[in-house]
């Protein structure tokens, strides 16, 4: 079976941005911290009974929303009942996505305490005017200052988040690279302003950059990366050595996934390639409280659409993706890719090196195209 990792959602924020798609929902009175453990708990219960999972668990990912928003003595409580009941991989990646508005000293190193040891600090710019138009609750003095804190905890793991394509043509986003970088984070996740449905951002659009300025400086701001020692390795991740996220590797490469909380998703394989389930949570917080043994849904997932699903997600990674990976996680054979895998190979859109199936340069530039071909396949 492919590796297992954990999601857990925390839906709650202190306001909503306009540009995120995300299942976040603002705070209007107290958080509910401990019913939400409690129904946390619950629902992972009953999916490793669901599931039959025996499988030990090798990465979690608190995400939301704001996870940092929750007391340490709430999140000790949820991985201490998480161990109780399923098997931690040695070495586990815990990470504890957090905004630079609830930093604090004390806060962090408890977090640490407790055996979270990577951080994602959700930056996006350090430019202060750009912060207000995005919707974000800090400035770009808390922003540096998270990551002083986050060093100081103890956390030599953490990742910025950084936007680029932000509305305002005569900002350079070389600038927040280089303000990164001199926070010394081990990864940063460097993605475009992209104006998702059901944001307020799609129903009230601001005036991006044009598409060759936003290129040219997407470039620019790689090759400084480069630079400095963050390689690229997926579309928008960045990581020194040995620093990649472990978690979101399992899955680009199409591993297993449980995911808990409100809106969570998670992936499960049983047998190969019969039976991969996709779970789905209630999105709505109030509703998920109210059952979290079965308040969601789930469906198999058909063996005709696992060539597109592997593809979507490997080819992503800079490394790509081998055939053995390819059966191991599918159960299917290299042959069906085909027409789409010998016509990319034929355009070189993909190449063939190493053992590795991966996107050539111009390919990297065009993977819609790509992956237009292989619905087309499918379909």
């Amino acid at each position: 079976m492919p590796p297992l990792s954990l999601y857990i959602h925390i839906p709650w924020c202190i306001k909503k941005c306009p540009y995120c798609d995300f299942n976040s929902h603002a705070i209007k009175t107290d958080t509910p911290e401990a019913r939400y453990i409690d129904a946390l708990l619950l629902d992972l219960a009953t999916d490793l009974e669901r599931y039959a999972i025996t499988r030990p668990i090798h990465s979690i990912f608190i995400g939301g929303g704001t996870p940092s928003l929750f007391s340490p003595e709430s999140l000790n409580r949820l991985l201490r009942g998480v161990e109780q009941q399923i098997t931690l991989a040695d070495n586990i990646e815990i990470t504890l996505e957090a905004n630079p508005g609830t930093f604090e000293s004390q806060k962090f190193a408890d977090y640490r305490a407790l055996g979270i040891n990577r951080l994602s600090i959700g930056v996006q710019t350090f430019n202060d005017a750009l912060l207000s138009k995005l919707g974000r609750v800090h400035s770009a003095g808390e922003a540096q200052r998270a990551a002083e804190i986050g060093h100081q905890a103890g956390f030599d793991n953490f990742n910025i988040d950084l936007m680029f394509g932000l509305p305002d043509a005569d900002f350079d986003s070389i600038n927040d690279i280089k303000t990164a970088i001199n926070l010394q984070p081990t990864h940063i996740s460097f993605y475009q302003l992209t104006l998702e449905p059901n944001t307020y951002f799609h129903k009230f659009p601001p005036q991006l950059p044009d598409d060759d300025h936003i290129f040219a400086m997407q470039q620019r701001c790689q090759q400084q990366l480069a630079e400095y020692g963050y390689q690229q390795y997926e579309i928008s991740a960045y990581g020194q050595t040995g620093r990649q996220c472990q978690h979101n590797l399992n899955y680009w490469r199409f591993g297993d996934y449980l995911g808990i909380g409100a809106g969570a998703h998670g992936k499960i394989s049983h047998q190969l390639p019969q039976s991969i389930t996709r779970s789905f949570k209630a999105k709505s917080p109030e509703q998920y409280l109210l059952n979290p043994q079965n308040n969601g849904g789930s469906e198999i997932v058909m063996s005709s659409e696992l060539p597109l699903e592997f593809i979507m997600n490997n080819l992503r990674l800079k490394q790509g993706f081998t055939v053995e990976n390819y059966q191991a996680t599918t159960g299917l054979l290299i042959d069906t890719l085909e027409p789409a895998l010998s016509d990319c190979l034929k355009q070189q859109l993909i190449i063939q090196q190493d053992g590795y199936y991966r996107c050539s340069e111009q390919g990297w530039n065009f993977l819609d195209s790509i992956l237009e071909k292989f619905i087309q396949t499918t379909y």
